[in-house]
């Protein structure tokens, strides 16, 4: 049995995060019998870790619980998984492509204040490469 305070030590999180995945319903920890506070098991370190590790892949909390719960049934969560790893590769590229364009506005933006007289934008140049980016932006 080890505290919250533990448990965030050993998994590498903020104890607020073990505090927001606890209220949440990602971790359920027992009740100590003679004080009340929060217990949790070592398996509690894993499936943090586990939590943890899928949300680096842009998994989101609700997608975490959804496999958590499938799995706590016994069912295979492996298909939602592969679901939600599809949609992520997916948006990610849109994503990537998305940036690849602003930086290409960026460094072209760079290269036409390199060649000016002082080497430095105006007002109107900076709105311009504000403007064209956002719209980059926009079209993820």
């Amino acid at each position: 049995m080890i505290t919250a305070t533990v448990l965030a030590k050993r998994s590498g999180v903020s104890l607020h995060t073990v505090r927001h995945y606890t209220r949440v319903g990602l971790l359920k920890p027992a009740r100590h019998p003679n004080n009340d506070y929060k217990i949790y098991q070592p398996s509690d370190e894993i499936r943090l870790r586990f939590i943890c590790a899928v949300k680096e892949f842009g998994f989101s909390l609700a997608e975490v619980a959804q496999i958590l719960d499938e799995a706590e049934k016994g069912a295979r969560p492996c298909p939602q998984a592969k679901e939600i790893v599809s949609r992520r590769v997916a948006e990610n590229r849109r994503k990537l492509a998305a940036m690849k364009k602003a930086h290409k506005k960026v460094e072209a933006a760079l290269g036409e204040w390199a060649a000016t007289d002082t080497g430095e934008p105006d007002g109107d140049a900076v709105r311009r490469l504000v403007e064209s980016v956002a719209e980059t932006a926009g079209a993820v």
